[in-house]
């Protein structure tokens, strides 16, 4: 009995192969025939439809090689120049703590060291300018996300709220893209002191 299955299984596998051979014979017979069907003006016509889109492939790399090529000459010192904008931040820093030590306050030493820093700082940011690296305007302007970040409200009722009234740390750009965020304290309506003391009486009631 299990010899008699064994064949039958050896018959139908034979038989998937034989088939499948047919198949593909049938397949491969079809395509020679459609194409030994064609003209040859079709032929032709085939030939150059693949022609014209290999060459608009190797248009559309070319494309982006040069794209690529551009960015990387224009944005090629991104990082650099975001690094290099920490000299800047700490000539700020020393001018703030040499102006605020009382040793050196309204001394000609501290007059001459401030000026040459001012010539510095200067010099540097003519530097960046040269190299399409420009300060954002920030102060007394709307605060706007794509260009600043707030840190702090301050109470003013002579500006509008959202209106930036601190600079904490200058912004920059390079071409049209941000290099880094100005840091900013933007303007808020000053609470009126009746009315908090009204909200601080109810939240007692509350409780």
């Amino acid at each position: 009995m299990e010899k008699e299955e064994n064949q039958n299984t050896k018959k139908d596998t034979s038989y998937e192969k034989e088939s499948a051979v047919e198949t593909l014979s049938e397949d491969s017979e079809k395509q020679e025939n459609e194409t030994s069907e064609q003209t040859p003006e079709e032929r032709i016509l085939e030939l150059e439809d693949k022609l014209a889109r290999t060459f608009a492939e190797m248009e559309n790399q070319r494309r982006r090689f040069e794209k690529e090529k551009e960015e990387a000459f224009e944005y090629g010192g991104f990082t650099f120049a975001k690094e290099a904008l920490s000299l800047l931040d700490n000539l700020e820093r020393s001018k703030q703590i040499l102006s605020n030590d009382e040793t050196l306050k309204n001394s000609e030493t501290l007059k001459k060291t401030l000026e040459h820093f001012d010539i510095i700082y200067k010099d540097l940011v003519s530097i960046f300018a040269k190299n399409n690296i420009k300060p954002i305007d920030s102060l007394n302007k709307r605060l706007d996300p794509n260009f600043h970040q707030a840190m702090m409200e301050i109470e003013d009722d002579n500006k509008d709220p959202g209106t930036i009234v601190q600079e904490i740390q200058k912004g920059f750009t390079i071409k049209d893209r941000l290099l880094r965020p100005s840091l900013v304290g933007v303007s808020k309506k000053a609470e009126k002191k009746d009315e908090k003391n009204e909200e601080n009486k109810e939240n007692l009631e509350k409780k």
